[in-house]
């Protein structure tokens, strides 16, 4: 799936960009997940990454929060992929396109991430590895990981 991306910081997105993200952020995390407070004080300090497809719908995104606001490194969150863009290997493509973002704005950085356990492997393959035990985050099981900058 070909994806046109769009990396901006918080004031830049947009309207537009903005209500698009929180749509899709809402249908996942709050409809799909249960209930939480989804929009919150990180979404202002970070770049947001949004891929819309050639129908122009938003298919994925995900936010890098700026270090020192969530942990001392860059952290990737708020990663979420449309249902019908799940199983083909969209959600793969923004995170690569996320880490290689990332990467640019905080050269020779370690990224973070706060991750759903039952997503290790996924992000273990992308070069994440464990960094905590368990814990609940929003009565969900999350596990801190780090991918290591070189």
């Amino acid at each position: 799936m070909a994806l046109r991306w769009i990396w901006n910081r918080f004031d830049d997105l947009g309207v537009h960009a903005l209500h698009d993200a929180l749509a899709l952020r809402c249908k996942v995390f709050i409809l799909e997940q249960g209930p939480y407070q989804d929009p919150d004080g990180a979404d202002k300090q970070s770049h947001h990454l949004l891929g819309y497809g050639e129908d122009g719908a938003l298919q994925a995104c995900l936010r890098v929060v700026d270090p020192g606001v969530n942990y001392a490194e860059p952290s990737i969150g708020r990663v979420v992929t449309a249902k019908e863009a799940r199983g083909n290997g969209t959600g793969r493509l923004l995170m690569q396109e996320g880490i290689a973002r990332c990467s640019q704005a905080w050269p020779g950085r370690d990224i973070r991430i706060s991750a759903q356990a039952h997503l290790r492997g996924f992000y273990g393959s992308l070069g994440f590895e464990a960094v905590s035990d368990e814990y609940l985050e929003d009565d969900i099981p999350h596990i801190e990981m780090l991918r290591r900058a070189g």
